[in-house]
């Protein structure tokens, strides 16, 4: 199963890296600058999860999640973010948000956890589907 990743952050050098690392780790990475062009690729291309900050200019990450929420609920969303506050932890899981994890992302393994997270939920999924396209339809 090829799990595709949209990566968002204002940041270059954190985009940069964390393409890198998951694409290091046989993940196909997608990266946005802001939430205006991660809906732009959201509309173009299949993305099973995103991994967003917070803080960005244009459309912010929170924005971010709340399109996606709506939109395109079978996304899964991780949440990153130097600016801690309970509000955005809040809003975060009232999004459905997978994770928040707070930079700075010195330590990738809670990253990677999670995202191993939501491939085994997605794994689970695909596998129900698999069964219930081999039933026959009941009488």
């Amino acid at each position: 199963m090829s799990v595709n990743i949209l990566v968002v952050d204002d940041e270059e050098d954190i985009r940069n890296m964390l393409n890198r690392h998951l694409s290091l780790l046989d993940y196909m990475v997608e990266t946005a600058a802001n939430g205006k062009e991660a809906v732009e690729l959201l509309q173009r291309k299949r993305i099973d999860i995103v991994i967003t900050d917070l803080l960005m200019p244009e459309m912010n990450g929170i924005e971010l999640l709340e399109f996606i929420h709506e939109d395109s609920p079978m996304i899964h969303t991780i949440a990153i973010t130097g600016y801690v506050t309970l509000d955005n932890a809040l809003s975060c899981m009232r999004l459905g948000a997978d994770n928040i994890i707070f930079k700075p992302l010195e330590d990738l393994t809670e990253l990677e956890d999670s995202v191993k997270s939501v491939e085994g939920k997605m794994k689970i999924w695909q596998k129900k589907l698999r069964e219930l396209r081999g039933m026959k339809p009941s009488k």
